[in-house]
């Protein structure tokens, strides 16, 4: 890159030298003039022809840089594009590899979930049941407990005696 700077800079240099030149030359030179406008019209001239074939080179270099680029990315390009394809295609396997061991873990795991919620469901259901009986034995209990017996005027025990109407021995088990 420092060449490319260097180098334009070297050829800049050289034309406005020569620029400089002639102008100094026509300047000082002893020729009339006529002699002086052909020799400068043939200068001119002759630089002309030389920006022109410069320019002419420059475009066809460029040209062809332009070409090659588009070549290279349209290669490169399909390269990508062809990358791509292949990692979607890999992506796809592991993907619909992936679903199929879900398939197969979920189907292994149903049946013994399935096994497991009903015996939770059994055992609840069981639970249930016994607390329903244990509240009506309860409820009954208490019921009986609840209902006044008048006891007869000749069998009234003592107060010493009498035993208590409610007590760890009368509740039922839970």
């Amino acid at each position: 890159m420092y060449g490319d700077r260097r180098g334009g800079s070297i050829l800049g240099s050289f034309l406005l030298g020569g620029l400089i030149g002639a102008v100094l030359g026509l300047l000082f030179a002893p020729r009339s003039g006529a002699e002086t406008r052909e020799m400068i019209s043939e200068r001119a001239n002759e630089y002309w022809g030389e920006a022109n074939e410069m320019y002419a080179t420059g475009k066809e270099k460029v040209t062809e840089v332009v070409v090659t680029t588009k070549d290279t990315a349209a290669e490169k390009g399909e390269e990508l594009r062809a990358k791509i394809d292949e990692a979607r295609g890999r992506l796809q396997e592991q993907v619909a590899k992936s679903a199929e061991a879900a398939k197969g873990k979920v189907a292994e795991t149903a049946p013994v979930v399935k096994g497991g919620v009903d015996k939770v469901a059994d055992a609840t259901k069981g639970g249930v049941d016994v607390a329903s009986t244990k509240a009506q034995d309860t409820l009954d209990f208490v019921a009986k407990k609840a209902t006044p017996v008048e006891p007869a005027a000749e069998e009234t025990p003592a107060a010493d005696d009498a035993a208590p109407a409610v007590g760890p021995d009368t509740l039922p088990q839970v």
